[in-house]
């Protein structure tokens, strides 16, 4: 595909599709990171506490294991919708009420039952996530290869769009309206969005396994499908890549994006540390981060159709550990907004960049037939070192005697290894062809 090719491509509906489902996977992280962070942080929280929170994300980690049963189980009642989207329409339902069951929770006093409905919109988020990247894969055809990029910027921009664009307004109007009034207002949000995207996404074609019924018991064709279901998928990415190249890509993904989760999961807390105001983290690190970012996705996209995913994902690697280091500056001279959005801008860049170029090498190797299946277990590979491991990271500061300048040398250090793993991935695939 040529740049003026990648250019005509996003008059292509499936692609804006993809983008509003990626506003509708994007937005519970709301929930339950970085406002889930700032009123932690607000009601007096240790950022160990806050950090270990952000493990309720693990379900991200984990989906793969219930990721056959989105694939092949219809849901009583909601079927007719389709795969896809009756599972969708499912997660949906449940997350709203959730968000709004959170709103009536105060976390100082009953910190458990805020963690219980935490790990509730997690579980849900994570089962949507698995029918709305199966839609992305099986909507772009087998004999469309170069539409990869473009789906995973897509996707990407609308990730952010669903994580940043309410965020921005929930970070402005909390000092005033406290985060119990900002939660019911979110609830309320995510019930239009789901409306608007269930309303113009419809079912896309795919290859049809075969799908069971509730109720029919544990048979031996039961037996049977669980095999096919789960084992055969595994075994069939083996057999495509082969062991020694399916064990480098698995490396690779669990260690890429490390260092940014460590990164993440702190930087509510170290930006209200440091100095700056709610009013500030919202415009700068959601508004500010949100432009630049869909931006870079769709630029990101074309520039994949020219590059490739592999030195996309070098060049993004780099940049991601020189972008770390510019908030060990900020830890060192304050609360300067000047050096704040410098660093939103050029954070927000590699972010895109690193992401697109990540997302399409995992869509790359994954099998259609298998598509929620192994497209989720790529996935959490790489969410169980970001979720997992960076549950440790308020440990990490707290180890380091609150030395933010040293976190952030740290976490740009972590990606190395990916990048040595990815070097042997690309010579490796090079004496293949």
């Amino acid at each position: 595909m040529t740049f003026n090719e990648s250019i005509r491509s996003l008059a292509d509906g499936r692609l804006w599709r993809i983008f509003l489902f990626g506003i509708a996977s994007g937005y519970p992280w709301i929930v339950i990171s970085s406002g889930m962070a700032a009123w932690l942080t607000d009601e007096g929280l240790s950022r160990a506490s806050v950090g270990l929170f952000g493990g309720v994300s693990f379900t991200y980690t984990f989906n793969f294991l219930w990721a056959p049963i989105v694939d092949n189980l219809k849901l009583p009642f909601l079927s007719r919708l389709g795969q896809r989207r009756s599972w969708i329409l499912l997660c949906q339902i449940l997350m709203v009420l959730l968000i709004f069951a959170l709103s009536l929770n105060d976390p100082a006093h009953n910190l458990l039952l805020t963690a219980a409905l935490a790990l509730a919109v997690s579980a849900a988020s994570a089962t949507q996530d698995l029918s709305i990247d199966a839609y992305r894969i099986t909507i772009i055809r087998e004999d469309e290869p170069d539409l990869i990029g473009m789906g995973a910027s897509m996707a990407t921009a609308g990730w952010w769009t669903g994580y940043s664009l309410p965020a921005v307004l929930a970070f402005w109007v909390a000092d005033d309206l406290g985060w119990p009034l900002v939660y019911q207002w979110l609830a309320n949000l995510f019930l239009l969005i789901s409306v608007l995207t269930l309303a113009v996404i419809r079912e896309p074609a795919r290859p049809t396994p075969e799908v069971r019924d509730w109720g029919r018991g544990l048979t031996r064709q039961t037996i049977s499908w669980i095999d096919r279901t789960y084992f055969d998928a595994v075994a069939e990415f083996f057999r495509r890549n082969g062991v020694a190249l399916a064990l480098g890509i698995l490396g690779f993904v669990f260690l890429f994006k490390i260092g940014e989760a460590f990164l993440g999961r702190m930087s509510i807390v170290f930006y209200k540390e440091v100095g700056f105001t709610t009013a500030e983290i919202g415009t700068y690190s959601k508004g500010l981060n949100w432009i630049v970012t869909i931006t870079c996705s769709l630029a990101a996209g074309l520039i994949a159709t020219q590059l490739g995913n592999i030195r996309m994902l070098f060049a993004a690697g780099i940049a991601m550990a020189a972008t770390n280091l510019l908030f060990s500056w900020i830890a060192i001279v304050g609360p300067n907004t000047d050096l704040f959005a410098i660093a939103v801008i050029l954070d927000g860049i590699t972010a895109a960049v690193s992401t697109v170029a990540f997302v399409a090498f995992i869509s790359e190797y994954t099998s259609r037939f298998h598509s929620a299946t192994q497209y989720a277990a790529l996935a959490s590979v790489g969410n169980s070192g970001r979720t997992l491991l960076a549950a440790g990271s308020g440990f990490m500061v707290t180890a380091l005697g609150g030395d933010w300048a040293l976190f952030f040398v740290i976490t740009a250090l972590m990606v190395t290894p990916s990048l040595f793993i990815l070097w042997w991935i690309w010579v490796r695939i090079g004496r293949a062809s």
